[in-house]
């Protein structure tokens, strides 16, 4: 018997993982087409119509009967499973695994308490105590411990999506692009914190840097993934020679993928962010 890690497609994994995992999607939809997560729609061609749309887009959680379907295939092959998935506060995709999960022997839901790259760390250190042979049940209850040390921080490109989904006014929005201001963010336990405003992203950069070394520390023993939202990762890759000096002690080479839709959809294209447990 094996130890599945199942994820929903709201959390982003280093691309070299994403084979090991099982993923339930979410839906997105521009009007009235509709699409499913990863699926029939690739990060390029979500960012493609993000860009081009002037609607933003919804978001449908995962179903119970999505989740059931999977964990259907896990008791007949014999395995057991633990699912991570995207904060509860910030879905409802949760509740759906924990609703299809009743049905179920050996399988463990687990709410990230983050999303994105946050939820992707703490998947591949699922990964990595699956391989060590530790049981479903001992992963899970060391998950919603580790959990707790997760870092999640972003820099925004633009306040122009959090205009559009309503989170900010038209008027901070224009006074912000007037001002070429970069929101930085954190999440913790769920819920999108404001850590302070910049005026370019050469100051985003340090403040960015600023806001990960308040953390405390890298623990460089724990996963660490960087990621960029848009087309282009050219600003990530500024932003990772920027900030030279937080890793080059700790880590050879820093890994980065591209942000999947759900926060994509709010947090517009060209935003960057970094995921690491604290000391």
């Amino acid at each position: 018997m094996r130890v599945r890690i199942i994820i929903d497609s709201t959390t982003d994994l280093a691309p070299e993982l994403r084979r090991q995992v099982e993923i339930v999607p979410l839906t997105v939809s521009f009007g009235t087409e509709e699409y499913i997560d990863g699926v029939t729609i690739t990060h390029e061609e979500f960012y493609s119509k993000l860009i081009e749309s002037d609607v933003l887009p919804t978001t449908s959680q995962a179903t119970p009967a999505a989740f059931a379907e999977v964990f259907e295939e896990v008791a007949a092959a014999g395995d057991s499973a633990v699912v991570i998935t995207v904060a509860s506060q910030l879905s409802g995709t949760c509740q759906s695994a924990r609703i299809a999960a009743e049905d179920y022997d050996n399988i463990y839901v687990v709410d990230s308490g983050s999303v994105t790259l946050g939820a992707g760390i703490l998947a591949e250190y699922a990964l990595r105590c699956a391989r060590s042979g530790m049981t479903a049940a001992e992963i899970a209850g060391l998950l919603e411990k580790k959990k707790e040390d997760i870092c999640l921080i972003a820099m925004l490109d633009t306040l122009e999506y959090l205009k559009k989904g309503g989170r900010i006014s038209a008027a901070v929005a224009f006074a912000g692009g007037l001002l070429n201001i970069k929101p930085v963010v954190n999440v913790k336990d769920g819920v999108i914190n404001m850590l302070g405003k910049a005026r370019g992203s050469k100051q985003g950069n340090n403040l960015l840097v600023q806001e990960i070394e308040k953390t405390g520390g890298i623990d460089f023993d724990m996963p660490i993934l960087l990621g960029y939202s848009g087309l282009s990762d050219a600003l990530l890759k500024k932003y990772i020679t920027d900030s030279a000096p937080l890793w080059e002690n700790g880590i050879d080479t820093l890994r980065y993928t591209s942000i999947g839709s759900v926060v994509g959809t709010h947090a517009g294209p060209g935003a960057i962010a970094a995921a690491f447990f604290h000391k």
